[in-house]
């Protein structure tokens, strides 16, 4: 069933889990992310991240939303990474229910000045805005951040930044970063207490691909209740068509079984789903 972002987070910081929200791309992903919640009959969110949309279009928006509106799970279904006010709008014309309006690039000031605008629009459609504060490193959908352009979340400048925008849920940077790095850096659990501290906003982990179960885990018990995957659900589904690539060969046969599009998709889905399968019980301590 198709269900308002924030009820799901709000319900999930106050049971002490998260909530797993994954990036889609095609009616396929969706279909593997939706078939892993409803396996372990828990809630997700399904998200799509301004490439995607503007790959897609009104299409992916719809079809996303269909598939929550049939998932025998609470489903919401979220904009990610956007700093177009216009694309904002036209995704909750269409029936999403909230968008990370994200100015974190901006000085913070207009960070601030940008997700107070958001939060204006959002309060028009009855929707919501996660915001982010502070820089993560890292590559996600080809979009790179210098790590010396990176930054973590100031707890004091957290405060205040809710305070003056309104934001219904904040994203920090505490060590995480976007994509696959060779080292990457320990999370800054001090520096997550303080913040949780200063702000009485549920909180968002991106950038979770490669973190530990135990680290996870440990952000959760201390408040983080909304938890990004990306990278690794979508390296699951390119492999596994790399794979049948390799194993079927440069000429498809579509007369011999396996070797049909479907066969393709199936595969992929699997893979897919066996991913999001083991996040939602990291996020759930199934």
């Amino acid at each position: 069933m198709l269900v308002n972002t924030i009820e799901l987070v709000q319900e999930a910081r106050r049971r002490g889990v998260a909530i797993g929200a994954f990036n889609t791309y095609n009616l396929e992903l969706t279909r593997a992310i939706v078939v892993a919640a409803e396996k372990l009959g828990q809630p997700i969110i399904l998200q799509l991240g301004v490439q995607a949309i503007r790959a897609g279009g009104e299409p992916l928006a719809m079809a996303t939303l269909a598939a929550a509106r049939v998932a025998r799970v609470p489903v919401a279904v979220h904009l990610d990474h956007c700093s177009d006010i216009g694309l904002i709008e036209t995704c909750f014309a269409w029936g999403l229910s909230s968008a990370l309006a994200d100015g974190s690039r901006q000085p913070f000031a207009e960070n601030m000045a940008f997700t107070k605008r958001a939060v204006e629009l959002a309060a028009r459609y009855g929707e919501t805005i996660e915001s982010e504060l502070g820089y993560l490193a890292g590559t996600e959908d080809g979009i790179t951040v210098e790590e010396i352009e990176s930054s973590l979340t100031d707890p004091a400048q957290a405060h205040e930044f809710i305070a003056a925008t309104g934001s219904a849920m904040l994203a920090v940077s505490i060590g995480n970063v976007h994509g696959y790095v060779p080292n990457p850096p320990p999370l800054d659990f001090e520096r997550l207490a303080q913040i949780v501290a200063q702000v009485d906003v549920p909180l968002i982990l991106h950038g979770a691909s490669g973190i530990s179960r135990e680290d996870i885990q440990q952000a959760i018990h201390m408040g983080i209740a909304k938890l990004n995957i990306n990278t690794e659900v979508r390296t699951a589904f390119l492999r596994a068509i790399a794979s049948w690539g390799v194993r079927i060969g440069p000429e498809p046969d579509l007369r011999q079984k396996g070797q049909d599009l479907l066969d393709l998709m199936q595969e992929a889905m699997a893979a897919a789903q066996g991913v999001v399968e083991q996040t939602i019980r990291t996020c759930t301590f199934l």
